[in-house]
C-alpha cells in the first residue's frame, strides 16, 4: 500500500445508459493515462437501464439469441470486461472504479480480491454472511448477490461490480448470468425481506469501500467540479 492515504472522489451519474456510462469510463482512463494529467481516482456510481452485457471471456454470443434479449426490451453490449453474461438495470448499485492502482497496490488479483471484501462488509452491515466462492463475485449461501467483471490496463482499472438492491431478478432468468449453471441470484431485498433501496446501500458501499482501500472518499453530488463530460 502505498504511503499515506489516497482520495477517491465519487460521482453519482443517477440511472443512465449503459453506452454512455462506458463513454464517462473511457474519458476518465484516458485522462488517467495522460502523462500531464493528474486526473483523480473515481468512483462512478449508477444505476442502469436494463441492459445484458457479455465479457472477454465470452464467446461470439449467437445474433438469435441477442435479437431475443433485446424483444425483452433490454440493450445488449460486448464488453472488455472480464466475465461472462450478466444483467444491469434498476434497483442494482453499480459502482465503477476508475483507479490507478500504483496508488494501491499493483496486483489485478488483489484488486479483485479488495472489490469482493468491500461487498462482503457491506453485506455484513445489513446482518448478511456473504462470501466468495472459485466463481468471481459475492455470494449468499449459492445465491449471487454482486457480480465482478473488471478491466484493467497499465494498472488503470474500469468496469467494477453490481450489487442487487431490488433489482427486479426476473431478468436473470433469461440468461446464464455468469455461465454459472445450477446457482441463483439474490438481492438485499429479497435476503432480508424488505426493500433495499440504491439510495439506502449507497453510504454502506462507500464506507465499506474506504475501509477496504484505506482511502478517503468525497462524494460529490454532480460531476461540475471533474474535468469530465457527463451531459447527453
Amino acid at each position: 500500500m502505498a504511503a499515506g492515504k489516497t482520495t477517491v472522489r465519487v460521482v453519482n451519474l443517477g440511472r443512465v445508459s449503459y453506452g454512455r456510462a462506458l463513454e464517462i469510463q473511457r474519458q476518465c482512463v484516458r485522462r488517467h493515462l495522460e502523462a500531464s494529467s493528474r486526473f483523480p481516482n473515481t468512483l462512478l456510481l449508477c444505476e442502469h437501464r436494463p441492459v445484458y452485457t457479455t465479457g472477454i471471456r465470452q464467446q461470439p454470443y449467437p445474433p438469435e439469441e441477442e435479437l431475443r434479449l433485446k424483444l425483452l426490451g433490454a440493450d445488449f453490449f460486448r464488453t472488455d470486461r472480464g466475465g461472462l453474461i450478466t444483467f444491469h438495470g434498476p434497483g442494482q448499485l453499480v459502482c465503477y472504479p476508475v483507479l490507478s492502482l500504483a496508488c494501491f497496490k499493483k496486483s489485478v488479483r488483489w484488486y479483485v480480491g479488495e472489490l469482493e471484501q468491500t461487498v462482503i462488509g457491506l453485506c455484513s452491515m445489513f446482518g448478511l454472511d456473504a462470501s466468495t466462492s472459485p466463481d468471481t463475485g459475492v455470494w449468499v449461501g449459492d445465491s449471487k448477490i454482486c457480480a465482478i467483471g473488471i478491466h484493467c490496463g497499465r494498472y488503470i482499472t474500469s468496469h467494477g461490480l453490481a450489487l442487487n438492491c431490488n433489482t427486479d431478478l426476473s431478468w436473470f432468468e433469461k440468461i446464464v448470468p455468469c455461465g454459472i449453471v445450477g446457482k441463483g441470484v439474490t438481492s438485499l431485498s429479497q435476503e432480508l425481506g424488505r426493500d433495499v433501496t440504491v439510495a439506502e446501500a449507497t453510504p454502506y458501499l462507500l464506507q465499506a469501500f474506504s475501509e477496504r482501500f484505506q482511502c478517503h472518499v468525497v462524494s460529490e453530488d454532480t460531476a461540475v467540479q471533474m474535468p469530465i463530460n457527463t451531459g447527453g
